[in-house]
C-alpha cells in the first residue's frame, strides 16, 4: 500500500520520476514550477492529484482540472510561499542582508506582512498563514523522522560575549557530538548559542572559542539586527562546513530575528502552534536554561503531557541553575510537586551549572531505559 508521503512531490526531479512511471494519479505536487512541463501534464493522467502552489501554463491547468485534479495556484505578491515543501535556510531568510540590510530580507518582509494582516479580520490572510504553518509542520516532521531530538530552551536576552552564552554554546556542541539533534526556539540569546554549539560540533575544538570571540563584536540584536546578523554570517563564512541543528522561531515575535546557525529553520506565524510543536518533537528531552516568562511557559507546556503521558512515556526535563529555578522563578518546586509519585518523577532533574546538563540528561535516559 502506498503511504501518503510516498505520493508527495517536492522537486522537479521527483515530478519527472513520477511522469516516467506514467501517472500522477493521487499525487500531491507541492510548490514545484511546472511552467516548462506542459507536455507531461497534458499527456499523463492526474485524476485525484492535488497541485499546491505550482505555476503552470493555462492549458495544463485546464487539462488537470478536467481530469479531476485540484489546483491551488500560487498567490501573487506574498513575501513567503504558503505551500512551501521544505524548511527555511538561513541564507533564504537573510537574502539581501549584505546589500539592503535586515529590513530588505524575506524574513523582515514576512514580518511586515504579518503585522499588517494579523488583526484585519481577513479570512484569506488567516487562511494563508494556516496553510503555511501546516506546510512547515509537515516539512519538520519529514526532517526529524527517527531523530533523537533534544530541545534547549532559554531566554533571548543572553548576550554574546558572556559566560552564560559560552556555556549554552558548549552545551549545544556537547549534545550534537553525543548524537542528538539540537532544537531551539530559533531566536537570539540562549537559543542562538545552542545552535552555534551544534554548528561547531564537527569542527576542531578551537573553532567555538574563536567564533565566540568574533560574535562578541555584536553582543545583541539591538540596536542593529543588520550588524548582529552580519557578524553571524562572518562566522559561517569562516567555518562553512558546520553541523546541522533545528530552529523553530515565530513571526509572532518578529522583532526578534531568527539566528543564522541552525541549518533548518521552521518559522511559524502562529506562536501556539510553534511552541507546542517544538516541545512535542523533542523526543529525547529538553534542557531549560535560565529564562523569564517564555521559558517558564515552556517548562509547563512540556510538563503537562509528561504528567498525563498524553504523548507516551514522559521525556526527560533538565533545569539548569538551582538559584534561578528555586528562588528567582521557583518553577522547580512546582515541577517536583506535580511529578511526585508519577512516572515523570524519574525524568526530571535540577543541576547547578550548565556543564552538568549533558550528564544529567544521560542519567535520566538510563533511568527510563531500566
Amino acid at each position: 500500500m502506498t503511504r501518503p508521503h510516498e505520493r508527495e512531490i517536492h522537486t522537479p526531479a521527483e515530478f519527472d520520476a513520477a511522469v516516467i512511471h506514467g501517472s500522477l494519479v493521487g499525487h500531491r505536487v507541492q510548490s514545484v514550477d511546472l511552467t516548462d512541463r506542459t507536455f507531461a501534464l497534458l499527456t499523463v493522467p492526474t485524476t485525484g492529484a492535488v497541485f499546491l502552489g505550482c505555476a503552470m501554463q493555462p492549458e495544463a491547468a485546464a487539462k488537470v482540472r478536467a481530469d479531476g485534479a485540484l489546483v491551488f495556484p500560487p498567490v501573487p505578491d506574498l513575501p513567503f510561499d504558503p505551500y512551501r515543501a521544505r524548511l527555511y535556510s538561513p541564507d533564504e531568510l537573510f537574502e539581501g542582508l549584505r546589500d539592503e540590510g535586515y529590513e530588505g530580507t524575506p524574513d523582515a518582509r514576512a514580518y511586515d506582512w504579518f503585522q499588517r494582516t494579523k488583526a484585519d479580520g481577513d479570512v484569506f490572510a488567516s487562511m494563508l498563514r494556516s496553510i503555511h504553518d501546516d506546510a512547515i509542520s509537515d516539512a519538520l516532521d519529514e526532517l526529524l523522522a527517527g531523530a533523537r531530538v533534544v530541545g534547549v530552551m532559554g531566554g533571548h536576552a543572553m548576550g554574546r560575549g558572556t559566560d552564560a552564552y559560552a556555556g549554552a554554546a558548549g552545551l549545544g556542541r556537547s549534545l550534537a557530538r553525543s548524537g542528538f539533534t539540537v532544537a531551539t526556539g530559533g531566536g537570539p540569546g540562549a537559543m542562538e548559542a545552542a545552535n552555534l554549539g551544534a554548528y561547531t560540533a564537527p569542527l576542531s575544538d578551537d573553532a567555538l572559542p574563536e567564533a565566540l570571540e568574533l560574535l562578541a563584536k555584536a553582543p545583541s540584536f539591538t540596536p542593529s539586527v543588520t550588524e548582529w546578523a552580519r557578524v553571524a554570517f562572518e562566522v559561517r563564512a569562516r567555518w562553512p562546513k558546520g553541523g546541522d541543528s533545528v530552529a523553530v522561531p515565530t513571526w509572532f515575535y518578529g522583532h526578534e530575528p531568527p539566528n543564522p546557525f541552525a541549518g533548518h529553520i521552521a518559522k511559524y506565524f502562529a506562536n501556539a502552534t510553534r511552541e507546542d510543536g517544538l516541545l512535542a518533537r523533542c523526543t529525547a528531552g529538553v534542557v531549560f536554561l535560565p529564562g523569564a516568562a517564555g521559558t517558564v511557559q515552556e517548562i509547563f507546556d512540556d510538563a503537562t503531557p509528561n504528567y498525563y503521558e498524553s504523548r507516551g512515556e514522559p521525556t526527560p526535563m533538565v533545569l539548569v541553575n538551582r538559584a534561578h529555578w528555586t528562588e528567582r522563578l521557583p518553577a522547580w518546586p512546582l515541577l517536583q510537586a506535580l511529578a511526585a509519585d508519577r512516572p515523570m518523577e524519574a525524568g526530571i532533574a535540577l543541576v547547578d551549572s550548565i556543564d552538568e546538563a549533558p550528564e544529567a540528561l544521560r542519567r535520566l535516559h538510563d533511568r527510563s531505559a531500566s
